[in-house]
């Protein structure tokens, strides 16, 4: 997660106290905070100082008055701040652990039924919408080339050890020499073979970056375009997306304003494929993500948060992804941990299961 910003460093200690315990009141009720809310007991200072101090936390863009009321309730820039400023995560709570390694364990003989479990586990648990996307399935690497044509461009080819072929289009840079082209490819032939995109694409990349690779600026610009090219799913191996418990979306819906954020969001869930690339979006980041609100452009006006986390296998590498869709007001202490969690022990399971 995020280290706390310099907008939390600016606010002096009756700021973050105030903050924290309207965002903290919000979560736990749903419901915009007052200050007569705060002044009794929680915060030691009259409703007027409390009123100033949310004004300014209101200018700020941390706070927000839905109403014509005095009451408050966080923005998405405030939750980020205090996701990120205030929450001090651990492991999840022993009973929590406890359900998640005795679900996963009973599902263990099915490789799907662990999948859907975990879908069924993070909903349960967390209260929203429980996402699990299907590993991938990289193969080990046969041949791969680029095959030039007539039109400004070349198609790459690439042939996997199960003899699964795929053949994409790229553009050929401007002014690249037929040297540079053979280049290209036999630079990836020598690094891809006996190994899968993903083991090696990020070790490539880095060898780009550092200059390590001996490629003139031509050849070099085309393996970046192979790479992306190659990056999708090989044909045959379409990949499912796993999502359970919907109506949990519905719990906290009241006004029509609320029906027509999850109207929308249900039209997103229908999307699987943005899903997908939200949750295949932990390959670049480590542990877990969190987007909230319009931080993630398929939810932008839905008002919701998404929770992701990679599982890995044995190699500790990514090989699938799995999260919690729900409203903002989650329980960012509790569910952080247990997607987290969830991810490592599917993991273990699909490893020892694969062991077996």
């Amino acid at each position: 997660m995020k280290k706390p910003n310099s907008l939390l460093q600016s606010l002096d200690a009756r700021s973050r106290d105030i903050f924290k315990n309207i965002v903290e009141t919000y979560l736990a009720t749903g419901d915009p905070v007052g200050s007569r809310t705060l002044s009794k007991g929680l915060i030691q200072l009259s409703a007027a100082s409390i009123r100033n101090v949310m004004a300014d936390l209101t200018e700020l863009g941390l706070l927000d008055a839905p109403h014509v009321s005095a009451g408050r309730m966080p923005t998405h820039a405030g939750l980020r701040l205090f996701v990120d400023g205030f929450l001090e995560m651990g492991e999840p709570g022993k009973e929590d652990r406890f359900e998640i390694d005795a679900r996963l364990r009973a599902a263990s003989r099915d490789f799907d039924t662990v999948l859907k479990e975990a879908s069924s586990i993070l909903s349960g648990l967390a209260g929203g919408a429980g996402l699990v996307a299907s590993p991938t399935q990289d193969v080990p690497v046969r041949h791969v080339e680029f095959v030039p044509l007539s039109t400004g461009e070349a198609l790459c080819v690439l042939v996997t050890e199960d003899g699964d072929v795929e053949n994409r289009l790229v553009k050929l840079p401007k002014g690249l020499p037929h040297t540079s082209l053979v280049e290209a490819g036999n630079y990836l032939a020598t690094r891809l073979k006996g190994r899968s995109l993903q083991e090696a694409s990020s070790e490539i990349r880095a060898e780009l970056l550092d200059r390590r690779a001996q490629l003139d600026e031509a050849a070099a610009e085309l393996v970046e375009r192979g790479l992306a090219k190659w990056s999708g799913s090989l044909p045959g191996r379409d990949r499912s997306l796993i999502i359970q418990g919907q109506a949990n979306l519905l719990e906290d819906a009241g006004a029509a304003e609320d029906m027509e954020r999850v109207r929308q969001l249900f039209e997103v869930l229908e999307r699987q494929q943005g899903l997908l690339d939200i949750l295949d979006s932990t390959r670049e980041a480590e542990g877990v993500r969190l987007f909230i609100g319009s931080e993630n452009s398929l939810f932008p006006l839905s008002g919701s948060s998404v929770i992701v986390a990679p599982y890995m296998n044995a190699s500790k590498q990514v090989i699938g992804a799995l999260g919690v869709i729900g409203p903002t007001r989650l329980n960012y202490a509790r569910v952080i941990p247990m997607v987290d969690y969830t991810a490592r022990m599917v993991g273990r399971v699909l490893d020892q299961r694969d062991k077996g």
